[in-house]
């Protein structure tokens, strides 16, 4: 059974060693984030090594392993501390915390929502009412926000009350984008192309030349020209020929960087021969985030 202090020796170390490359970690280095006398961390780890929870390294590069067995004594997995989870207060991220497990714990009960957090490090830093926000996390991307109304100093748990809740699938574009694509030719007057837009019910379509793509053009583009009662309302003088195109197994995490870094609302689907198969939008990606298609469906 470890004491409060030997748990909380063991959090700081496995982040450490994390942290550095899995390289020896000095009594030192924990002594300073705990912020307790290096004597007191050499006598702790003696009775760690002697339950085989911590390996010494001697030698001037030397200092403390964590063994299996502190994994298992913490009750997280070695692999665990591969990924770094972020915990955020005030939108600044919390230094020497790792998020290492998140579960739910009253998700059926209307109007409320818990979650116990498993921290690794000192979590003393943090109080009860503060709003934090836990994640992503490295797969789906999964966001908590929420505030803080319990602690556990000797385990290393959080109690959140959750506020809400975000994820991204770990899909590829090309398993929420519309593969039925609409496409405009450049000889088409902007009567037939505001009526294939409309008729079909999008905002706006690529426009192709020779299977490439050589534009965009939307409603917005063709109400403007009206508005500003344009003369030359050929397509090709209408469509906006700034082009993102994305491969079809690019994640949906990386397609919305490149939307709001390019700020734009879609993009185009190419296959391995760059030949247009699809369109991606900001709505494609709500209903997937929000789940509005099962709500509706």
């Amino acid at each position: 059974m470890l004491t409060t202090v030997q748990k909380e020796i063991l959090q700081v170390l496995i982040d450490l060693y994390s942290k550095s490359n899995y390289m020896p970690i000095k009594g030192e280095n924990i002594a300073a984030i705990m912020k307790r006398n290096p004597g007191t961390i050499r006598n702790q780890m003696q009775s760690l090594r002697s339950m085989g929870i911590v390996k010494g390294v001697p030698g001037p590069r030397g200092g403390y392993k964590p063994t299996i067995e502190a994994y298992h004594a913490l009750n997280i997995s070695a692999a665990d501390e591969e990924e770094t989870v972020p915990l955020f207060k005030k939108d600044k991220q919390v230094e020497n915390l790792t998020v290492t497990k998140i579960e739910f714990t009253s998700l059926p009960q209307p109007g409320e929502c818990e979650a116990t957090i498993k921290v690794m490090g000192d979590i003393k830093q943090l109080d009860l009412g503060d709003k934090i926000r836990v994640g992503p996390s490295p797969v789906n991307k999964l966001v908590v926000n929420g505030i803080i109304v319990g602690r556990d100093d000797m385990d290393g748990v959080l109690l959140l009350d959750v506020r809400d809740i975000r994820s991204i699938p770990h899909k590829s574009v090309m398993e929420i984008a519309s593969q039925d694509l609409i496409t405009l030719e450049p000889h088409m007057d902007i009567k037939e192309a505001a009526w294939i837009l409309s008729n079909n019910g999008i905002d706006g379509a690529p426009v192709i030349e020779n299977d490439t793509v050589i534009g965009i053009l939307t409603l917005i583009d063709i109400t403007k020209a009206i508005a500003n009662e344009e003369k030359d309302l050929k397509i090709t003088n209408l469509m906006s020929k700034y082009i993102i195109t994305v491969k079809q197994d690019v994640m949906i995490s990386e397609a919305i960087q490149i939307m709001n870094k390019n700020k734009i609302g879609r993009l185009i689907i190419t296959d391995e021969k760059d030949k247009p198969i699809g369109i991606l939008t900001k709505t494609d990606i709500l209903n997937q985030i929000a789940g509005l298609k099962y709500l509706t469906s």
